[in-house]
């Protein structure tokens, strides 16, 4: 049982109430790190100063917060009206039950079931806005009494391992966390390596932005999960990635195209350590590359992440060899990375 990804998959951390996640993630690395400090947005910045071989810092992202909800309103009948936060499919919400706030109230999330759903309404997705969570309470004074507006609904999730098939919720950005925790945990490197474990990512890239600003680095190392599409279907096309195949590096997606210099010292480096990789198909989708690359007159910066099944839904699954090889490889790039390869002279 891999014990550091079902302690940081189990705890919650919507983004913007990463605090479960940052305390965690704090107690995991102190004494690894020679400092630490949480901004006041809620990043964790974290520096293990290197040998001095050369003057380099090299910033290594992983987003710590996950996709949920939040409570918008609470009914007269003591059901709560919700909204999500990031990105869903309807589909994925009915049934499903969450944990909501500091107090953990247990809901389910519910509608109108389909014995009562008209042969038209039958045809169609059931949305968000129809949706409400109930948390057994029979009134709004009943129910204000356990939740607030604003409250996180987090979904409950147990990490589970089927062989070398990992189960649980949030491996977006879970998987990165622990990826990044234990290169923290490595002999240090020749370089001062930088810690971001960033909050908001789902909702627009932000922790990494002022993250970024701060540390100002030569460099950059986004560490995330990504979608995986390789369940079987009709047409004739291939997966962008899949899961068992090795860790997935990004060449451009909607936000940004991923510095070509860093892209080929990754996969120069796997091939020389015969680790297997995976190039993911461009286009779509999103990491904080993005908003790291585009600071201080620009960083390099690039990614590399654990392919996951089923991204921002409950319930996700990964391949363990994927996060194995993705600390492997991104130790490796780091081991083998030199300021002549960032530093742009034409």
């Amino acid at each position: 049982m891999n014990e550091l990804l079902k302690n940081l998959t189990e705890v919650d951390g919507v983004s913007g109430d990463e605090k479960e996640v940052r305390l965690l993630i704090r107690d995991l690395i102190a004494d690894h790190v020679d400092e630490w400090h949480v901004d006041s947005l809620g990043n964790l910045l974290a520096t293990k100063k290197g040998t001095g071989a050369t003057n380099m810092c090299v910033l290594v992202d992983a987003h710590m917060d996950e996709v949920g909800l939040m409570v918008t309103e609470i009914g007269s009948d003591g059901m709560l009206k919700f909204a999500p936060v990031g990105g869903f499919n309807p589909l994925a919400l009915l049934g499903k039950v969450v944990q909501i706030g500091a107090k953990k109230i247990t809901g389910v999330i519910g509608a109108k079931p389909i014995h009562l759903l008209s042969g038209s309404e039958r045809d169609r997705v059931v949305q968000t806005d129809a949706m409400r969570i109930d948390i057994g309470a029979k009134s709004k004074e009943a129910a204000a009494s356990k939740v607030t507006i604003g409250d996180r609904a987090a979904f409950i999730t147990e990490y589970e391992e089927l062989g070398k098939t990992a189960l649980g919720k949030a491996f977006d950005n879970r998987a990165g966390c622990a990826a990044l925790i234990e290169l923290l945990r490595a002999k240090p490197f020749s370089f001062d390596l930088c810690a971001a474990f960033t909050v908001q990512e789902e909702v627009g890239l932000r922790g990494a932005q002022v993250a970024a600003y701060a540390v100002k680095p030569d460099a950059a190392l986004v560490l995330e999960s990504t979608p995986a599409y390789d369940l079987p279907n009709e047409e004739d096309a291939s997966s962008n990635v899949a899961l068992g195949k090795g860790p997935s590096i990004y060449v451009m997606d909607r936000g940004t195209i991923q510095d070509p210099r860093l892209v080929a010292h990754i996969t120069r480096t796997a091939a020389a350590r015969g680790i297997p990789y995976q190039l993911r198909q461009p286009g779509g989708g999103g990491t904080n590359t993005a908003s790291i690359q585009r600071v201080l007159g620009g960083i390099p910066a690039a990614t590399i992440a654990v392919p996951g099944r089923y991204a921002h839904t409950p319930t996700m699954m990964i391949n363990l060899d994927d996060y194995a090889n993705v600390v492997r490889l991104a130790e490796a790039t780091l081991r083998d990375l030199t300021p002549e390869l960032v530093n742009r002279k034409w």
